[in-house]
Parts: structure tokens; C-alpha cells; sequence
């Protein structure tokens, strides 16, 4: 099995980057229902365990949470191998989406 590792910086605190990748898992359940099943994830502190059967395939890994990095490990099955680095660069993007700036809200006119 190939396995993706990655690193993705962010500024956010451990507690809100928690709060926006269990927010984002909540969402991609909702939007790739039709193509993944058995979805467990298990949150231990601000470690968590997954594991998703797509396209009769398992896929599993493990994420950790930093002060200011988000540490993710996948285990692909070698039917996906191939696809290995775009899915690496999938991953990547979409965490520095979810993970971006703290946006604030305008103070408005002074």
C-alpha cells in the first residue's frame, strides 16, 4: 500500500483547526456519499483515525493536530497508487483552504 504524508501549515490554534476539519469531514460526507461507505473516524484529543471504503477499496490514516501544522498520514490501497500524487495535491489544497487566515469580521467606519 502507498502511503501520502503531508504537512500543512496554519495560524489558527489547535482548537479552531480542529473545529474546521471536523467541519469539512461533516461536509465531504455529505458530498461524496454516493461514493464512499463505512466512514469511521475517531477523534483522541486532537489525533484522529479514519478509515472510508471507496469504490470497493479501504482506505484508512491518521491526522494529528498542531499548535500550527496538521500532520496527515494515508494508506491507499494499490489499485489507487497511481493516482497518488494528484491526490497529494488534492489533499494539500483543500487543507490550505480549510485551513487558511482567520478571517475577522470589518470594524466598520470609524
Amino acid at each position: 500500500m502507498p502511503n501520502i504524508t503531508a504537512s500543512i501549515p496554519h495560524q489558527l490554534g489547535r482548537d479552531e483547526a480542529r473545529r474546521r476539519i471536523q467541519q469539512h469531514i461533516g461536509t465531504a460526507r455529505k458530498q461524496y456519499c454516493v461514493m464512499v461507505s463505512d466512514v469511521r473516524e475517531v477523534w483522541k484529543g486532537d489525533d484522529l483515525d479514519f478509515a472510508v471504503s471507496a469504490l470497493g477499496q479501504s482506505i484508512s490514516g491518521q491526522l494529528t493536530v498542531d499548535d500550527d501544522m496538521v500532520h496527515l498520514t494515508i494508506a491507499l490501497p494499490a489499485l489507487f497508487g497511481m493516482f497518488a500524487g494528484a491526490v497529494k495535491q488534492q489533499i494539500e489544497q483543500q487543507g490550505k483552504q480549510v485551513l487558511g487566515r482567520l478571517t475577522h469580521e470589518p470594524s466598520g467606519d470609524k
